[in-house]
């Protein structure tokens, strides 16, 4: 499939804007606490957060299936709530929730999803969006008799129906295996690159880095980060390097060259470990220091740090900042 997607000269900065957006549930419980987050147009953009961290409550905002409390919110520079119709045929949503009707073909399912969106039978890419999604050989089978990950690829499709400007995926790759997977993140990236704004929500943190140019953390119904992804990882400063040696390392003994950096001896392995900030330590020193102790360098591996290691330092930090406000 070749989506063809460009931004008009009309098209809005932003594909979702929302300002100090609240809600609060009716039995007190405050699930969003004022959450002001913009999604340009065009980005691959991850909202991440741990379970119960107000992800699903925003999406279902944007989606329509829970109200919000207070605050503003515009999809494709529509205002949600004077513009509700126009809003909504911007948005396409990929729910977390498994939900087809088992009695419907794949086909018959699409064909359903844009009628109600007014799309005009002569304009409606059925197959084109099966085929996409690997779905082009089951399209007249029940939905009843598809695997997990075929469900999820036809919820996906049927997101697609109306060729929103902006996408929303809720863990899409749940219970997909690697190959579909790959399958899948290939023909979002098609929609990105054509022009599709993506919105992820995910536990994979690595798919995340590697498919995201910007990311948002929220914890607790409140965001706690939101910007470039190497930005973001920019702010740990943290890298490991470990250097294999040619001679036997004496067990318990670190040289005066190497403890000067705090490095950690491994006799059995061979191996001197640095934990250093690049931004205070270049690698050159380091490994000066091993030639001073008077070793050989027979290999070198590094650890830059990662996602995962970013999302955990923010939501601990955010965690205890919020037990010590209690």
């Amino acid at each position: 499939m070749s989506p063809t997607r460009t931004a008009s000269a009309t098209a809005p900065d932003l594909a979702i804007s929302a300002r100090e957006l609240r809600k609060t549930y009716a039995g007190g419980k405050t699930a969003l606490h004022g959450v002001t987050l913009e999604v340009p147009r065009g980005s691959m953009f991850a909202l991440l957060g741990p379970n119960g961290a107000g992800k699903s409550t925003f999406i279902n905002i944007l989606a329509g299936m829970v109200h919000k409390t207070s605050g503003t919110v515009e999809i494709w520079g529509r205002d949600l709530d004077r513009r509700q119709r126009d809003a909504r045929l911007a948005i396409g949503i990929v729910p977390q929730e498994l939900v087809l009707d088992p009695f419907f073909t794949p086909r018959e399912a699409l064909e359903l999803q844009a009628g109600f969106y007014g799309v005009p039978k002569s304009e409606r890419r059925t197959m084109e969006l099966l085929k996409a999604v690997g779905l082009d050989d089951k399209a007249d089978a029940y939905a009843r008799t598809l695997s997990g990950g075929m469900r999820r690829r036809l919820l996906v499709a049927k997101a697609m129906v109306h060729n929103p400007p902006v996408l929303v995926l809720d863990e899409p790759t749940a219970g997909v295996d690697i190959e579909l997977r790959r399958k899948l993140w290939d023909y979002v990236r098609e929609l990105n690159a054509a022009g599709t704004t993506v919105v992820l929500t995910t536990h994979y943190l690595e798919e995340a880095q590697e498919l995201c140019d910007r990311i948002a953390i929220i914890n607790h119904g409140r965001l706690i980060a939101c910007d470039r992804t190497d930005a973001l990882l920019s702010q740990l400063d943290a890298k490991e390097l470990v250097v294999r040696v040619a001679e036997a390392l004496a067990p318990g003994q670190v040289p005066a060259p190497l403890a000067a950096f705090g490095a950690a001896v491994d006799a059995e392995a061979g191996t001197v470990c640095f934990r250093f900030r690049p931004s205070e330590t270049p690698v050159g020193r380091l490994l000066a220091a091993v030639t001073a102790a008077g070793l050989t360098v027979a290999d070198i591996t590094t650890r830059e740090p990662d996602l995962e290691d970013l999302f955990l330092r923010l939501t601990r930090e955010s965690d205890a900042a919020g037990e010590a406000a209690a």
